[in-house]
């Protein structure tokens, strides 16, 4: 038997960084690959997980916008592990409120990270996981707020239980074009590029879980996208409501479902809740 491993993305503080910790502390049995784009950040962030007793804890450089990156990642797992257990897609950003770059900018590069890279590491990793692999895409409760502030017809395509992931990647390259010629409300669209690119996550989390059902219809694999709520993390500031420890608990638990679980699959979890879609 090859020994367990677990990947967690954007991992050298905040939200990331809880939830590598709280991995260790449910006691996964494995190594943790704790990833980041900057190499002496994610050093810096196991030399400090392993004086607090994290011994399990290993760094491999990742930038999820860089495909070349997540298939050097890949390669490793295979050669080291053979496979991979627990993927967590956490790598994300978002724009302050203050930005003043113009939204077409924001959208563009908000999408690259947090949809695009999101599925190119899932486009490298996804077919190397093993039977009873848990995959955990952090998503938002923006993207339910985001999605009620759709039109009826994109509303309709988001909640579509059939749409392939072509289709979903068009439209979020819809929303892009729009948000540049500064139409993107007139066809449709919130004014949110942070929201729109976390419809693209959950949506996509929704799809990629149809088609382990179809295709990987024995091996227990589950996979989810969640909301770690209101977290003070850089991004959300401090005003937020819960710690990276509280935001990290529904990842982790989505991520140490028990052997044999059926569910949730494909779901939007809060708080240890499915949310309705």
């Amino acid at each position: 038997m090859s020994k367990r491993v677990a990947v967690v993305t954007g991992a050298n503080k905040g939200i990331g960084l809880a939830i590598v910790k709280g991995l260790c502390k449910a006691g996964f049995n494995g190594d943790i690959l704790l990833t980041a784009r900057n190499e002496k950040l994610g050093q810096d962030a196991v030399a400090g997980l392993k004086s607090e007793g994290c011994k399990n804890v290993i760094f491999h450089q990742l930038d999820i916008c860089d495909q070349g990156s997540s298939l050097k990642l890949k390669k490793f797992l295979e050669e080291k592990y053979g496979g991979l257990d627990v993927l967590i897609n956490n790598a994300g950003m978002a724009f302050t409120h203050s930005a003043t770059e113009p939204f077409g900018e924001q959208a563009e590069v908000t999408m690259r990270t947090n949809f695009w890279g999101t599925l190119w590491v899932c486009h490298a990793l996804l077919p190397i996981l093993r039977p009873s692999a848990r995959v955990v895409n952090v998503s938002s409760f923006v993207s339910k707020k985001s999605l009620d502030q759709c039109s009826p017809e994109l509303q309709a395509k988001f909640r579509n239980k059939d749409l392939p992931e072509e289709e979903l990647c068009l439209l979020m390259g819809e929303f892009v074009q729009a948000a540049q010629t500064g139409d993107h409300t007139g066809q449709g669209w919130p004014n949110t590029a942070y929201g729109t690119t976390k419809i693209g996550v959950t949506v996509l989390s929704r799809i990629q879980a149809r088609v382990l059902t179809e295709t990987r219809p024995g091996d227990g694999i589950l996979l989810n996208a969640c909301c770690p709520g209101w977290v003070r993390t850089d991004m959300a500031g401090s005003n937020a409501t819960k710690s990276p420890e509280e935001g990290a608990e529904t990842p982790v638990y989505l991520a140490t479902l028990p052997e044999g679980a059926k569910e949730p699959h494909g779901q939007l979890v809060w708080d240890k809740t499915v949310q309705e879609w």
